[in-house]
């Protein structure tokens, strides 16, 4: 027997051994990084992070987590996610001085996911610049399904069905004329409320509601969705925005 065969047969053994004791396997799964610090909330990061471990192994960064937000560590990523937060100002001052790390990433060939203000972010006006087009703040639209900055449930045609989902303040996004990109929803007033688009090697999809979610949401603040509390929209997001 060689010795690398030998080695092969050690490794089943050990791997049967860890298999018959209950050890986990190591997920091998594609990495995801998702923001956590002063331009998102906990409960937003947490929320964006649970709808990615579906698809794929998270971890966190930001300038206080075990992983920094830095070239070297987004160029471990399949993708890198942006989830919701406080107002766009806070945010672009928070996230400024990772423009060019995270537009650089993209370029490259990786993807963004941006989340409410993760999709304020991805505009210009302030932002990382990421979208043929820019955003804006969809309750100052005409003809917007709601006005105030409360949290609450509206409907939006999702792939040409109406479907109902969680929303605060979230922008809409606004397209340069002939823009290459998929338009994955609209508000109720036909303003873009989800789409993907390429930026150099890579892609990016953005949200204005929040299909990510989950139920305690709607339970804190006595919130319904005549629909339910699926998270198939926001997989269809990040699978489009992930699949070229």
């Amino acid at each position: 027997m060689t010795v690398s065969r030998r080695l092969v047969l050690t490794g089943a053994v050990a791997a049967g051994l860890l298999a018959a004791c209950g050890a986990p396997a190591p997920d091998t799964r594609p990495l995801a990084l998702v923001y956590r610090g002063k331009a998102s909330t906990g409960a937003c990061s947490d929320a964006v992070a649970d709808l990615l471990r579906t698809r794929m192994r998270v971890e966190f960064c930001g300038p206080d987590e075990k992983t920094p937000l830095t070239a070297a560590a987004l160029a471990t990523a399949a993708v890198y996610a942006q989830p919701g937060g406080g107002s766009l100002d806070d945010g672009w001052r928070a996230m400024r001085r990772y423009a060019d790390v995270i537009t650089g990433y993209v370029r490259g060939g990786g993807r963004y996911l941006g989340f409410c203000l993760g999709g304020y972010l991805a505009g210009a006006t302030p932002g990382f610049t990421l979208l043929p087009g820019d955003t804006e703040q969809y309750i100052g639209t005409s003809g917007a399904e709601v006005r105030s900055t409360r949290d609450t449930v509206i409907p939006v045609d999702w792939q040409g069905k109406r479907r109902r989902m969680y929303f605060q303040d979230g922008p809409d996004f606004v397209l340069r004329s002939g823009a290459q990109a998929t338009v994955l929803a609209r508000y109720t007033n036909d303003k873009i409320a989800a789409l993907v688009t390429p930026y150099g090697k890579g892609r990016v999809g953005v949200v204005g509601p929040h299909p990510e979610a989950p139920e305690s949401w709607y339970r804190d603040l006595r919130l319904t969705n005549p629909d339910g509390v699926t998270p198939d929209l926001g997989l269809e997001l990040v699978d489009r925005t992930l699949t070229p």
